[in-house]
């Protein structure tokens, strides 16, 4: 617990959330209690849902691919250390009671997922009996996706984005990633720009910075040490010719063998 407040509280995302599922808390007296935390993949909305879970004695879940509103209620109720009923009108009642009695925010990963089916629904009628905060996390196009369902929609106080990693983002993660290693100011600038934004790739190519300093026995690493060695982008890497040329070869020798 300690070591995950230490290592991601300061983040700019983290902040965020905890920010946002704070306002819901202390909105005013008929102000509606759902809200969305958006942004794209590896912006650290995981992360910053796992510590908030922890800040607030939140309720937790993922969706799942392949879920639907049975396998929801159900997890959501493991989620609160409950044994659920058999059916799924009486999970539900279960879980509301239990969210509205302890008064624990809902928050729900992966909510994208949600919209397929009237799962979106469940977790608006989870809202409505319970009246606890209820935050769906999700992909850049969620809050688009949520307008099709306007009793979802209109029940929204605030849509919040998942901002891009920026400097302080890079500093406050490089003692985890990157530890026993300093690495100068404009290595760190290279390696948030070629990170695109992205808190995940931040942390990889710290990893890396790190990996690659130990092998090379450095203690300090800049640019001069860094030289034109590539970070990890994200990008799919090309067809290896070699491999091609290679898998050519064996099919036309098949092919040979097979006349033969």
């Amino acid at each position: 617990m300690d070591a995950l407040y230490d290592s991601v509280a300061p983040l700019r995302n983290v902040s965020a959330l905890m920010t946002l599922i704070d306002r819901v808390q202390r909105r005013a007296f008929g102000l509606p209690g759902m809200a969305t935390y958006y942004g794209p993949s590896g912006f650290g909305k995981s992360t910053a849902a796992v510590y908030a879970t922890n800040a607030f004695g939140a309720c937790h879940i993922e969706v799942q691919p392949l879920w639907r509103s049975k396998q929801l209620l159900a997890g959501i109720a493991h989620e609160l250390a409950l044994r659920p009923a058999r059916t799924a009108p009486d999970i539900f009642e279960q879980v509301a009671r239990e969210l509205s009695v302890h008064q624990r925010p809902l928050l729900v990963d992966e909510a994208d997922r949600l919209i397929r089916d009237d799962m979106v629904e469940v977790v608006r009628g989870l809202y409505e009996a319970s009246n606890v905060p209820v935050i769906l996390i999700g992909e850049e196009e969620l809050p688009t996706k949520l307008m099709k369902w306007e009793r979802v929609h209109g029940r929204m106080l605030d849509w919040v984005g998942a901002q891009p990693a920026e400097i302080s983002d890079v500093n406050q993660l490089a003692p985890i990633y990157a530890a026993g290693i300093e690495i100068r100011d404009e290595l760190k600038e290279r390696l948030l720009e070629q990170s695109s934004g992205s808190i995940r790739r931040v942390s990889t190519n710290l990893s890396h910075v790190r990996e690659t300093a130990v092998t090379q026995g450095w203690t300090k690493v800049g640019l001069a040490e860094w030289g034109a060695r590539p970070f990890f982008r994200g990008e799919a890497p090309p067809p290896r010719r070699e491999h091609a040329v290679e898998r050519s070869r064996q099919q036309a020798a098949a092919r040979t063998a097979r006349r033969a």
